[in-house]
């Protein structure tokens, strides 16, 4: 990979060498852009043990070279962060395990309480005809599943970004690593249609601050159509997809079959995935509606049984009329995310999210799409034009008793499934969910972020912590982009 990385390096650097006697253009002139980000997080988990209590710091800078031609594009960008005061004894036996994000940073760090790292983040060559009709990526990039296209509508967009998007494969954006992926991707684009084909496996990172490499005998292929809905372009939306993933790095997996069985179980994951979204935008006297659907369907093998699972999301939201210096939004919505009935029979029946980012979806992500049903309501204030507050309830219970609670989002390295899961106890019900955000631009470049949310825990997840039934989880984060 190293090597690959410094040739790719050395061809971006030829490109912008060549020999010109005139004064490049302001459309090819290399640009810097960057972000710095610090966040503080402060986590409670359950009260589960010594170490389930602990606050600590994460840093991340990103800075990034671009130049754009008439028809090749470059981008490479390093990423670089930094973790402080991680808690070293926030892992525990089994099944308590990994007792929230800043043990997952301590694992994934080799247990260090301070580390940093530096590696490539993106690094790509970008063709394209003049028109922008063709385009493709080689090399290193981020890449997110339904963010193919950008609605007209911007109601539509927002419910697309914070609610379609990457519920398959994302970039883990909120984690001080992330995760990019290293492939090669293809899009057409035209009035009332938009074509995307992508094929890469993802980074190692995420939760590790070293994310020079690609995670081994791991990869994915993905394509959609995206097309106008029933009332054209500018009020809906639909998407159909497919994404075929596999994983060949022979690691015990996540699911409810007894350990030995699942250590005896070296095959290979190969899952098939189709589905589609459809966005729809209704205006009313009382003020816009907006509507939602997403489902897939999953078939192929989880090692050696076979694999048939679905999910599906309907949201409704409403923006009254009323209270126009507050424009509150209201949603509600429905998600439920197969789970399997049957550890001693030949089919797993668990929804499979491949490589999600998760706390788009899980603000506080306790939890993932795996074997859960999740009801919401929710209400976004946006007083002025630089501040949003949001508040949302979710109840959250298990799809099926038989199944467990799992957690995670996908491969990050070569020696971690990536999902993690923990005994039902016979229970499907898993916690209420409160919280709260603030999101304010303090100026075009200056975010300033706050988040709380608290988990009352129910039956599922006392039974493996008993010692406290809440967790809580909050950050304050600072960002500056230039």
């Amino acid at each position: 990979m190293l090597r690959r990385i410094v040739l790719l390096s050395s061809a971006l650097l030829l490109l912008t060498s060549e020999a010109s006697d005139a004064q490049p253009s302001d459309a090819s002139r290399i640009t810097l852009s960057g972000s710095l980000r610090s966040r503080a997080e402060t986590m409670d988990w359950f009260g589960a043990a010594p170490g389930g209590r602990y606050s600590f710091l994460g840093s991340t800078l990103r800075v990034g070279l671009e130049q754009r031609r008439s028809m090749l594009d470059w981008r490479i960008e390093i990423a670089a962060p930094i973790l402080l005061g991680l808690p070293e004894d926030a892992i525990a036996p089994a099944p308590q395990g990994l007792l929230g994000h800043g043990a997952n940073y301590t694992r994934a760090n080799d247990g260090s309480a301070n580390t940093a790292g530096v590696f490539l983040k993106q690094g790509f060559l970008r063709w394209h005809t003049e028109d922008r009709r063709w385009q493709g990526r080689l090399g290193r990039f981020e890449f997110s599943d339904g963010a193919e296209t950008v609605p007209a509508s911007p109601v539509l967009a927002a419910v697309k970004r914070g609610r379609v998007a990457q519920r398959l494969i994302g970039p883990f954006g909120f984690t001080h690593a992330g995760r990019s992926f290293d492939g090669v991707d293809l899009a057409y684009q035209r009035p009332g249609l938009q074509v995307t084909l992508m094929a890469g496996r993802p980074t190692k990172g995420v939760f590790a601050v070293d994310g020079w490499e690609g995670v081994e005998h791991t990869g994915f292929g993905y394509a959609s159509v995206t097309l106008p809905g029933l009332s054209g372009t500018a009020q809906s939306e639909f998407r159909a997809f497919g994404a075929y993933y596999r994983d060949n790095r022979m690691l015990v997996k996540a699911d409810n079959r007894p350990l030995a069985v699942r250590q005896a179980d070296t095959d290979p994951i190969m899952i098939g995935t189709i589905g589609g979204h459809y966005l729809q935008l209704l205006t009313t006297g009382a003020g816009p509606v907006d509507l939602m659907a997403w489902g897939a369907w999953q078939f192929g093998s989880w090692g050696n049984s076979d694999h048939s699972a679905q999910a599906v999301a309907v949201e409704a939201g409403w923006q009254p009329k009323m209270l126009p210096g507050l424009r509150p939004w209201l949603r509600a919505g429905y998600f439920h995310g197969s789970g399997d009935d049957d550890a001693t029979d030949a089919t797993h029946s668990t929804f499979f999210p491949l490589l999600p980012t998760p706390r788009l979806h899980a603000r506080f992500p306790f939890y993932n799409s795996m074997n859960l049903e999740e009801a919401s309501v929710s209400l976004t204030l946006r007083p002025g034009t630089r501040t949003t507050v949001r508040g949302d309830l979710r109840e959250l219970r298990l799809a099926n008793d038989s199944d467990g609670w799992y957690l995670g989002g996908g491969a990050f390295a070569d020696n971690d499934f990536g999902y993690a899961m923990r005994p039902s106890h016979g229970s499907r019900s898993l916690a209420t969910l409160m919280d709260l955000s603030v999101d304010v631009r303090l100026h075009p470049r200056w975010m300033l972020g706050a988040y709380a949310g608290r988990a009352d825990a129910e039956r599922v997840i006392t039974g493996t912590y008993a010692t406290s039934p809440n967790g809580w989880y909050g950050f304050l984060e600072l960002e500056y982009r230039w």
